[in-house]
């Protein structure tokens, strides 16, 4: 098994105890508790490296082009499944190729907790959740990540 899809694994196992442990846990450098907010750096966007950027924007892509089968309510039950399977490989390769700060990583986990809780929901593994909410979380995660992280070529979706 690939290096970064038994991490994936792993923080998607943690994530099914909840986002903000999966948060905490599934990427742990020692970093020690956070705060469970996201906020700026003295008023400044966190750095960002080029696998974190490269992931986020493959997420954004793989959104972005579902978004209108999306709203339409058109987006099938496997579309949802292979749109979650892409969201869960960017975050694997993102935690597998971690390089930021601590605190900017303590930040980047408050973001990856909702990408994997709404890869989760796309993916129709939580009971009473649909599959549409899912996407919505991813969508808010990405519309976070825009603002509190310096990726000059990342744009929001509209949606």
């Amino acid at each position: 098994m690939k290096p970064y899809l038994l991490t994936a694994l792993t923080v998607l196992t943690l994530a099914a105890a909840g986002p903000s442990f999966a948060a905490n846990e599934a990427h742990d450098h020692g970093h020690g508790t956070m705060s469970g907010t996201l906020q700026l750096n003295a008023g400044k966007k966190w750095e960002t490296d080029t696998p974190l950027r490269k992931s986020m924007g493959e997420i954004r892509q793989s959104m972005a082009s579902s978004l209108h089968a999306i709203h339409e309510n058109k987006l099938t039950s496997k579309s949802y499944g292979t749109l979650a399977k892409k969201v869960e490989d960017a975050v694997g390769n993102m935690v597998a190729n971690c390089k930021l700060g601590t605190q900017a990583d303590e930040q980047l986990h408050l973001i990856i907790a909702d990408l994997l809780a709404g890869a989760e929901q796309m993916a129709g593994k939580v009971k009473q959740a649909k599959r549409m909410d899912g996407a919505v979380k991813v969508i808010g995660a990405l519309d976070n990540y825009g603002k509190y992280f310096d990726d000059p070529g990342f744009q929001p979706i509209a949606h």
